[in-house]
């Protein structure tokens, strides 16, 4: 039997990705965003208002950084939703994390997230339905410790992903199967 839930603001299980900009003095502005999906191979979309400091950021600049949150970071990455950064101009320093450079766009790459998208902003979209940012990814790196012979290895990202309907975080971490192939079994 099935049990009649809320509706909620998201599918389960969301990603907790973290978006990182610099703001206008160069500090290092990040947010906490399970509202993001892959909308094709190279292209971003991040549900976020015009209201965020970094939509904000993100516009000024024309780029920002989407790195996935990893469980050994969630206090982090939960602060980095609950504050925002009109009111803490450095977010990240309070957060006791460290940023770098990334390698193509003006935006940070927060150096403790295990992988990091690196993308241009393409355009802002507001309508009755929604509203988000839209970035081309350029550039994908990952800390060479969730890379062992040179390949990535999700489980050693530790992701977490973002429950809407209890409000939890979970650790993403197990590989179950094998895409286009365990399927074939039943052709």
């Amino acid at each position: 039997m099935r049990k009649k839930l809320n509706i909620t603001e998201g599918i389960f299980p969301m990603p907790v990705l973290m978006v990182a900009t610099y703001n206008d003095d160069g500090s290092v502005n990040v947010m906490n965003a399970a509202w993001g999906t892959m909308q094709e191979r190279n292209t971003v979309a991040l549900n976020l208002t015009e209201t965020h400091k970094t939509v904000q950021n993100i516009k000024k600049r024309g780029a920002f950084t989407v790195s996935i949150a990893d469980a050994a970071h969630v206090k982090e990455a939960d602060y980095f939703g609950v504050e925002s950064g009109k009111k803490v101009t450095d977010k990240l320093a309070k957060a006791g994390l460290t940023a770098s450079k990334a390698e193509t766009v003006d935006a940070p790459v927060i150096n403790e997230f295990p992988l990091c998208l690196e993308c241009e902003f393409i355009e802002y979209q507001g309508n009755e339905y929604g509203c988000g940012v839209i970035g081309k990814v350029v550039n994908v790196t990952a800390d060479e410790r969730v890379m062992p012979n040179g390949k990535l290895d999700l489980s050693l990202v530790n992701a977490i992903a973002f429950d809407p309907y209890t409000h939890g975080y979970y650790r993403v971490s197990e590989r179950v199967g094998e895409a286009f192939k365990d399927g074939l079994a039943l052709k």
